[in-house]
C-alpha cells in the first residue's frame, strides 16, 4: 500500500518479467522468473490494472478474451467472485450486451469488476491487483476481497492499492513511501504500531463514516 509512483511500477514490471532485476531474483514458486519461459509466466502471473481495457464487442466476449471457449458456468462463477452478476439485469441482453469501445456503456466500478472477472476466467497461480478495485464502492470491494480469500486456493494475490480496507485481511501487507518499505505485517500488527499504516486507517475510517453519516441525512 502507498502512493503510486515509478517504484510501485517497476515492482510489477519485474513480477510480469517487463524489466529483469539488475540485482537479486524475483521467484514464483522457488523458481527465478528468468528461467521460466514467458508463455509459461504469463498463463501463471496475471495483472489487473486500474484503467480496465474493454472492446467494443459483447460482455461475454471480453470476459473469455484469454479463453473463448470457456462455458457459461465458468463465467458466471467468475463475474460471481467478482461481484458483477447482479448487474446483468441492468444490461439490455445480458452477457450478449455490447459493452461499446473502452467499455463506454459501463460504469468505471463495472469495468474494473469485468476486467476481474476475465481475469479469473484464466486461474493464474498469481493474481496482481494494480488499484484495480479504486472505482468500486468500499462495501463492494470488501465483498469481493473476502470471495476471491475463500476461493483462491494456492492462488496468490498481489493488491497494490491506496485503500486500506481492501488489504486488511492480507496475510502480508507492505507499506511503500518514495518506493522505500517502511512497514511491514499484518493489520494487527500495523495497527498495534501506530505508524503510517494506522494513520491512513484511521482516516480512511474516519472519511467512510463521514459519507455513511451524509447519506443518513
Amino acid at each position: 500500500v502507498g502512493p503510486t509512483g515509478s517504484g510501485k511500477s517497476m515492482l510489477i514490471s519485474l513480477l510480469g518479467r517487463i524489466h529483469d532485476p539488475d540485482e537479486g531474483q524475483i521467484l514464483i514458486d522457488g523458481h527465478d522468473l528468468r528461467q521460466l519461459k514467458l508463455a509459461t509466466l504469463r498463463q501463471a502471473v496475471v495483472y489487473v490494472p486500474q484503467e480496465s481495457l474493454l472492446f467494443s464487442m459483447p460482455l461475454r466476449g471480453n470476459i473469455a478474451l484469454g479463453k473463448p471457449d470457456t462455458p457459461d458456468p465458468a463465467l458466471y462463477r467468475a463475474m460471481e467472485r467478482a461481484r458483477f452478476t447482479n448487474d446483468l439485469p441492468q444490461l439490455p441482453q445480458g452477457l450478449d450486451s455490447v459493452v461499446g469501445e473502452r467499455g463506454a456503456t459501463l460504469s468505471g466500478g463495472q469495468k474494473q469488476r469485468a476486467a476481474l472477472a476475465r481475469a479469473l476466467v484464466l486461474d493464474p497461480k498469481v493474481l496482481i491487483l494494480d488499484d484495480a478495485l479504486a472505482s468500486v464502492d468500499m462495501k463492494t470491494a470488501a465483498e469481493i476481497i473476502a470471495a476471491l480469500r475463500q476461493g483462491e486456493g494456492d492462488r496468490t494475490c498481489i493488491i497494490v492499492t491506496q485503500r486500506m480496507s481492501a488489504v486488511q485481511h492480507a496475510d502480508q501487507i507492505i507499506v511503500l513511501d518514495e518506493g522505500e518499505i517502511v512497514e511491514q505485517g499484518n493489520h494487527a500488527s500495523l495497527m498495534a504500531r501506530n505508524g503510517q499504516y494506522a494513520a491512513m486507517y484511521r482516516r480512511e475510517m474516519e472519511q467512510a463514516a463521514e459519507v455513511l453519516s451524509d447519506g443518513e441525512h
